[in-house]
């Protein structure tokens, strides 16, 4: 966002908010050569927790009220902690984060990212 985005890409994590890779369905996961916590093939229709297919047997397994509510919850701290990390920068809100507000808190991610190492103008492999 304070690089100026319009929006938040939280496709997957979503979808696990949701109910999806639930150890309940871990023999089902394990029948698709995975575990709970690592199902990403999602697009392939096959989702034991019933959220992204077309199977109507799968489909049923996914109750839309407590996903609902999963999700709402899950989107509720999202904005939460977003509100906190914008203050955290001493900003009053989150429209007003801006580029010079991003920092890594590893120099590996300050190299990567090519921002500044927190605390410090430098930037690694940038500014030697």
């Amino acid at each position: 966002m304070a690089l100026g985005a319009d929006a938040v890409a939280i496709g997957t994590a979503a979808l696990i908010a949701l109910g999806d890779n639930a150890p309940e369905w871990e023999s089902e996961y394990q029948k698709l050569g995975t575990t709970h916590g690592a199902y990403d093939d999602w697009h392939e229709g096959r989702d034991p927790a019933g959220i992204t297919t077309q199977d109507a047997t799968l489909a049923a397994r996914l109750d839309p009220v407590k996903a609902g509510r999963r999700l709402a919850n899950y989107l509720s701290v999202l904005t939460l902690e977003a509100q906190a990390i914008a203050r955290a920068c001493g900003k009053s809100h989150l429209h007003n984060l801006e580029p010079e507000d991003l920092v890594a808190l590893t120099i590996e991610a300050a190299a990567m990212a090519q921002v500044p190492l927190a605390g410090t103008s430098w930037i690694p492999g940038k500014n030697l």
